[in-house]
């Protein structure tokens, strides 16, 4: 009975890795957690630098690894039961008469883990209520007990409490559950692994004040005092060099587990960070700063990193809590501990991603009482902001709400446009490192987004894309996968040997090597197989969402939705209703789409056109970006394929550039010889244009400034189609004209 899960709210997710659920994921003894986003301060050269936002290397800390096979993840999962609704919750509690009432994203109800008190005369008082309920997914926690469960594992407590007229539920019948005792062992492993590090580490009172005072400025913490990180019992790991944030256990002072941040210098002088957590980050579910916080605070600023956290705290005093994975997730878990406050400002970094962040998360935490710390030059990260001399409890106090009106005025926007303006760079989304030309066309990968992908079948678009989705995850982007048309086990195989780069099947010894490090990505696939309905698809993409803040899903391909059911109807139109679907996720969801479309059939000797997509014309009107693959199917020679941008509504570039394909990778890559240059299109130029070119707007490499100065160079276009020509596939030769033609 006992067996009921959390995994059965999210059995359409087959969790990959680096997930945010906390009960029955795959742990080892240390984990590692590769910083990919931009870090809350920045360390150049010995001197703090501005508040401008970066990347940093991706680098892992070699740390005690020991890998663990378990049973109970399973390769496939059962399609699930009915989602869960707040009103199903609501109707059940009531009618086993328990009283609750609605929080923020919780409901709150007494628990039933712990003896009422005695005569049990009246009813309990609302402060007393001790559970809380997540009206999405029916998660349920007792802050009491610690005790922590499924909406099944509840009901099922709940009947046999019922059954036999029992007050409460000894909360040993949960806490003692284990999945094996291989979990058993790794947990407790996990725990002797962090209490080590923890005595080992040293505090900062016990440091020489040179070596201390040294260690801050490593790490841009030079303006936090020694009682600040005594108050957060922050310590310095000597054998790596290493901050090391505790856990303890809410309330209980008992250690949980630890997070060690490491900086080490690069090539060119940038500091490089590296997180590292024990228990792994799937299971580490640590708020910073939360023991500190009072049961009676009403007010708590949420900030990205542990450093700002004690930035905030050091200058306002106001309660801060620092989340454990930053500005990637806001685990669901984590929810019950936010519900005692009335107002959350939402601190998160000075840079555009942390912007989008606090604007996803506000609408897990409730909008109305969040408030948002816009970031600037003026409101840079808090510790960037400390160490600048800014007065951080004024930018608190500035922040503006997280609610809005339906309609607003530039005045509302103002601010916004600036941001835009002032952050191009970041604006623009996430960049590819494996596609270069694709980044200059598109200028990068942006949340809110519908991206159509089409191309000739047989000609590679799921191995492209997969690389494609695979180049973004490994920059951060947490990723779910809905493959409709291929299993999981086979896409996957595909993604490991793109990640590795090599034929793994010649290198079978590097297998869990690589397996551990694919394991870390915030990857997820939906089990999905065949047709299916647009609905339950949609359900389980906004399922995903809220529980690991996905912000790219990829769709393998549109005409599996369109099933069976949908005989008598006008297939059209059951392909524009799906398409109106998505387009509205992804607006509504801060979510990217990546719609993959077939064609229709074309002549073996023809170029693919935005007007070639299968359907009306309403899946490149709703589109943001239109990427076909072209392939010139009669030539065998490299360089037969080659990638259009066909829309861009982001700046409106388009353009056109070669791929090569690594048969023992299973990659593309852009040729690097200098005759294949990138085509971009300019729809603004003039008719103009000589050598009968319809558009007019070709010109060659992606260097070129529109508005350029030297007027003579631009006619040098008139060569590019000798040059496209060494390029197979890439519209050249008399279709040429007709290809640019189709650009918008």
């Amino acid at each position: 009975m006992w067996a009921s899960v959390c995994l059965r709210r999210a059995t359409c997710l087959l969790w990959v890795a680096g997930g945010c659920s906390s009960r029955h994921a795959p742990r080892r003894c240390l984990s590692t957690f590769p910083l990919s986003r931009h870090p809350p301060w920045t360390f150049q050269a010995e001197t703090l630098a501005a508040s401008k936002p970066h990347t940093t290397k991706r680098r892992l800390v070699p740390l005690h690894f020991c890998r663990t096979f378990k049973k109970d993840i399973k390769s496939t999962v059962d399609f699930p039961l009915s989602p869960v609704t707040v009103t199903d919750i609501k109707q059940y509690l009531r009618s086993k008469d328990i009283p609750f009432h609605d929080g923020y994203s919780c409901l709150h109800a007494p628990s039933i883990f712990c003896e009422p008190p005695p005569g049990g005369a009246g009813a309990p008082a609302r402060d007393s209520f001790s559970m809380f309920i997540d009206k999405t997914t029916g998660q349920f926690l007792c802050m009491d007990t610690g005790v922590e469960g499924s909406w099944e594992d509840l009901q099922d407590c709940l009947e046999v409490m019922q059954k036999e007229g029992q007050t409460s539920m000894n909360p040993n019948v949960l806490l003692g559950y284990s999945a094996s005792l291989e979990e058993q062992e790794e947990k407790e492993r996990e725990l002797r692994e962090a209490q080590r590090i923890w005595s080992s580490a040293v505090p900062f009172s016990d440091l020489p004040e040179e070596e201390a005072q040294l260690v801050k400025t490593m790490f841009g913490i030079g303006k936090l005092t020694n009682a600040t990180l005594r108050r957060f019992s922050v310590r310095f790991f000597k054998p790596t060099k290493s901050l090391v944030f505790p856990w303890f256990g809410g309330r209980d002072p008992s250690l949980r587990g630890v997070k060690l941040l490491s900086a080490a210098t690069d090539n060119s002088g940038r500091v490089v960070y590296t997180e590292a957590t024990v228990p792994r980050p799937s299971g580490y579910h640590n708020l910073f700063g939360l023991p500190l916080v009072g049961r009676k605070d009403t007010e708590v600023v949420l900030v990205g990193r542990e450093a700002d956290a004690m930035a905030v705290s050091q200058a306002t005093g106001l309660p801060t809590v620092a989340l454990p994975r930053g500005v990637s997730c806001l685990p669901p878990a984590l929810l019950p501990y936010l519900e005692q406050f009335r107002r959350v400002t939402l601190w998160l970094g000075g840079d555009m991603r942390s912007w989008e962040a606090s604007k996803v998360f506000a609408r897990k935490l409730g909008l109305k009482r969040c408030s948002l710390v816009r970031p600037g030059d003026h409101q840079p990260s808090p510790a960037d902001a400390l160490a600048q001399g800014r007065n951080l409890a004024r930018i608190v106090k500035a922040s503006i709400p997280a609610a809005h009106k339906s309609i607003v005025s530039f005045k509302q926007l103002r601010d916004d446009v600036f941001g835009e303006l002032a952050n191009t760079e970041q604006v623009a989304g996430v960049k590819w490192t494996r596609f270069p030309d694709l980044t200059k066309i598109l200028k990068g990968h942006r949340k809110g987004e519908l991206t159509v992908f089409t191309g000739p079948t047989g000609s590679g678009k799921t191995t492209f894309i997969s690389e494609y989705a695979l180049d973004l995850c490994m920059g951060g982007v947490n990723t779910l996968w809905g493959s409709f048309e291929i299993n999981n086990v086979r896409l996957a195989k595909i993604m490991l040997t793109q990640f590795a780069m090599q034929r793994l099947e010649d290198s079978l010894h590097e297998y869990d090597a690589w397996a551990d490090r694919f394991e870390e990505l915030p990857l997820y696939f939906m089990t999905f197989h065949g047709q299916q309905n647009i609905k339950v698809v949609l359900d389980t993409m906004q399922h995903a969402v809220y529980l690991y803040d996905i912000g790219h899903v990829v769709i393998d391909n549109l005409q599996f939705m369109m099933g069976q059911e949908h005989l008598s109807v006008d297939k059209f139109a059951v392909q524009d209703h799906i398409i109106g679907a998505f387009r509205k996720f992804a607006t509504h969801s801060s979510c990217h789409v990546t719609l993959i479309i077939h064609p229709r059939k074309e002549e073996d000797d023809k170029e693919l056109q935005t007007a070639s997509i299968f359907g009306t014309a309403k899946a490149s009107q709703e589109a943001d970006n239109v990427l076909i693959l072209q392939e010139k199917k009669l030539v065998t020679c490299p360089g037969r394929r080659s990638l259009q941008v066909a829309k861009n509504r982001f700046d409106g570039d388009v353009g056109i550039f070669p791929l090569e394909f690594n048969k023992a990778s299973l990659t593309f890559a852009t040729p690097l010889r200098g005759k294949h240059k990138l085509r971009k299109v300019k729809p603004e130029k003039s008719d103009s244009a000589e050598g009968g070119q319809e558009g007019g707007g070709v010109g060659v490499g992606v260097g070129v400034e529109e508005g350029g100065k030297k007027e003579p160079k631009v006619e040098k276009p008139a060569k590019a189609p000798k040059a496209a020509k060494t390029v197979r596939g890439a519209g050249s030769g008399k279709n040429s004209p007709k290809g640019e033609e189709m650009v918008p």
